[in-house]
């Protein structure tokens, strides 16, 4: 968001639905029918409304097996969020299940049982095709409805001699107390309980703009008190942007205001937020390079304002830096960069999502580019692999091209951030359900930063019901006493007191909360 001119936006009640399905997985020698490989059923235990308990079983008809890998397709866009008896991931649609330690041999006739809870939206349509070790499974018609085993608490390091005990239908995993350690799993947020979270709160402006101006680190308090208010909202998340040269110290920010000071003071807030049970969102916002282009911020090469892009000269030893200083606390959220726009400094789509995801020297932009795959790679590398928020262009408010340019995270924690207020192009309901709905049907989707410039908050209340309609995640702009005709100013006083725009998200956060 530009700033101010002083600084510059989840059983049934009526059907408890079963399915179970068998299927075959054939082999063929030439001239003769083989004996089928496997055989897996896949049932569904238990159905509540969004979620449901379901399990698979494969039955070994070949020889011995030392390691299996199931897997499958879902064709509803069901999501797991916690399985057992076996390793679950997804990446989309694909779902595959490895063994354990303790199931990993399989003999000739013997059953493996993997259980799973999942999300589910429309109908819960059973998965019509598996495979077992990569080879492809064919249907042989209905079979019996599996019981789905309990995972042991601790894995024996031998095949068990017992037959598995039979758990209970079981409810929705129970979300965890306090700040999550937040995962992704398909197109959902997960704590470490494989419970859905939704990111929901405000922006805490200042800590990028305020040291470079030589105001000092934060504009306004960021005492407990003024921390707790944010909580009283019932805000789960907060959102810090950050200037890189203010957290690297370089030399012209104030020596109060830069390198060991300024970190400890992010160090401090963040920790304030974990201990109100919020998650902190660190967000690189201003940098470094020298942009006189279209839509131009500012003509400092200093981090002074918002530019298109990361530069490769300071902004990958920012993101090195506040990587290490968080890693080892997986509570706390990444946002690489706020706002990229090498759209307004390039002529083609094409080049401005090639700039963006791959950087270098990129057209209309003079200084060389930190794109989203260095910086994600640049984040890795120390070991991090707290969830990381990677937004679109145009402001991050043009998602369009995310899934074909997305980065690899060799975490696979990776979500898409995208920013909406009243005056930006992708601000109606067409736009979002268009641009926005494709996105958020594979990965998960925080709008990191709503609002409006009418002092008034009916735009955001539309942002508010289509991602509440679609489970998504918002957080508002901004927790800051400025003027709401020069940028959207949630509060009027740091004790919480609302602004005409900010009742609107106060209410809303509160109606959601039990």
């Amino acid at each position: 968001m530009r700033h101010p001119p002083r600084l510059s936006a989840l059983l049934s009640g009526a059907a408890l639905t079963m399915a179970s399905t068998a299927f075959a997985l054939m082999g063929t020698a030439p001239g003769a029918a083989a004996e089928p490989a496997c055989t897996v059923e896949y049932s569904v235990s238990g159905q509540w409304a969004g979620g449901y308990q379901g399990a698979v079983t494969v039955t070994n008809n070949s020889a011995a097996l030392s390691g299996w890998s199931l897997g499958f397709d879902f064709p509803a866009g069901q999501v797991v969020s916690q399985g057992w008896g076996g390793k679950w991931s997804q990446s989309a649609a694909t779902v595959t299940v490895t063994n354990e330690s303790w199931n990993g041999s399989l003999g000739t006739g013997a059953k493996a049982t993997a259980g799973f809870i999942a999300s589910w939206t429309g109908t819960n349509t059973a998965p019509t095709a598996f495979s077992l070790n990569g080879a492809p499974c064919t249907t042989d018609g209905a079979g019996p409805t599996p019981t789905p085993t309990t995972p042991p608490t601790t894995p024996p390091t031998t095949p068990p001699t017992t037959p598995p005990t039979t758990p209970p239908t079981l409810p929705p995993p129970t979300p965890v107390t306090g700040a999550p350690e937040l995962g992704v799993v398909g197109n959902k947020f997960v704590d470490q309980n494989g419970a859905v979270r939704r990111l929901l709160g405000v922006n805490r402006s200042g800590g990028e703009f305020m040291c470079v101006q030589g105001h000092g680190i934060w504009d306004g308090p960021v005492d407990d008190a003024s921390v707790k208010a944010i909580a009283d909202w019932k805000a789960n998340t907060v959102r810090i942007p950050l200037n890189e040269e203010c957290w690297l110290g370089l030399d012209n920010i104030k020596p109060e205001y830069r390198g060991t000071n300024y970190v400890n003071a992010v160090k401090d807030l963040v920790t304030k937020v974990l201990a109100h049970g919020m998650t902190p969102v660190v967000e690189l916002h201003w940098t470094y390079g020298q942009y006189t282009g279209n839509s131009s911020g500012c003509s400092d090469v200093h981090a002074s304002c918002q530019k298109p892009m990361p530069n490769a000269r300071y902004t990958p030893a920012f993101w090195t830096s506040v990587a290490n200083t968080f890693k080892n606390d997986e509570r706390v959220v990444f946002d690489l960069f706020n706002e990229p726009y090498p759209d307004r400094a390039t002529s083609t789509a094409a080049q401005a999502w090639s700039c963006w995801r791959d950087g270098g020297t990129c057209p209309g932009i003079g200084y060389e580019v930190a794109g989203m795959q260095e910086l994600l790679d640049t984040v890795r590398a120390t070991g991090a692999k707290n969830l990381v928020l990677v937004p679109g262009i145009a402001y991050s408010n043009d998602l369009s091209q995310w899934l074909t340019y997305r980065p690899t995270d060799s975490a696979a924690n990776l979500a898409a951030a995208w920013h909406v207020y009243n005056f930006n192009t992708c601000s109606n309901e067409t736009c979002w359900n268009d641009t926005l709905a494709p996105v958020a049907a594979q990965v998960p989707l925080l709008a990191g930063e709503i609002g409006e410039n009418t002092c008034g908050h009916a735009f955001i209340d539309r942002v508010m019901k289509w991602f509440d309609d679609r489970g998504l995640s918002y957080l508002g702009w901004t927790w800051n006493t400025w003027n709401c005709n020069s940028g959207p100013a949630l509060i009027s006083s740091y004790d919480g007191t609302p602004t005409a725009f900010g009742i609107g998200l106060r209410d809303h956060l509160r109606s959601l909360t039990p």
